[in-house]
């Protein structure tokens, strides 16, 4: 695995960890921790990193390379949700972290990919050992998930409007 000086300016420009300030010491020694629990897996282009529906244990980092993020439709029909490159600092499968929930998307490789992983048992651990470390992310994760909420709860009252209309346009 890389150096862990080479992967800190990485892990805190990370959202789950960006409350950490490589600098005080205190939460170096913490992040040196979270480091030392994470594992390097390399995908070749075309791996499917993450299928949706799958029951997901890791959470990952994409280190090198670019990711296509898409998801089904209740049909089937396959529907691009973005492409996303390591330096656009991204992480994906979070929430395997606090529980062993099924994944929301299919995440794959486009390039040869590095990922940095962390399995929910690890960081479960960890949390048992550091519980600012548990404090500070699942801070992130709760603000992350109500977040997601809005937007959903949004988007669904766009769509009750949009049909609203089209049906008081065809009555």
């Amino acid at each position: 695995m890389e150096d862990f000086e080479k992967v800190l300016p990485k892990l805190v420009k990370i959202q789950l960890f960006n409350d950490f300030n490589p600098d005080n010491q205190e939460d170096r020694r913490i992040l040196k921790l979270v480091y030392a629990s994470m594992k390097i897996k390399n995908f070749k282009k075309k791996d499917v990193i993450i299928k949706e529906g799958d029951t997901g244990d890791s959470f990952y980092i994409l280190y090198k390379g670019t990711v296509f993020i898409s998801r089904a439709t209740p049909s089937g029909d396959q529907i691009a949700l973005a492409t996303l490159s390591a330096d656009q600092n991204i992480f994906f499968g979070e929430t395997a972290l606090i529980s062993d929930d099924t994944r929301s998307a299919t995440v794959t490789a486009t390039t040869d990919c590095t990922l940095i992983s962390l399995s929910g048992t690890e960081f479960e651990e960890l949390c048992k050992k550091e519980p600012v470390l548990g404090y500070k992310v699942l801070l992130v994760l709760a603000n992350r998930m109500a977040k997601t909420i809005r937007d959903t709860n949004r988007d669904k009252a766009t769509l009750y409007q949009a049909l609203f209309n089209e049906i008081a346009e065809n009555n």
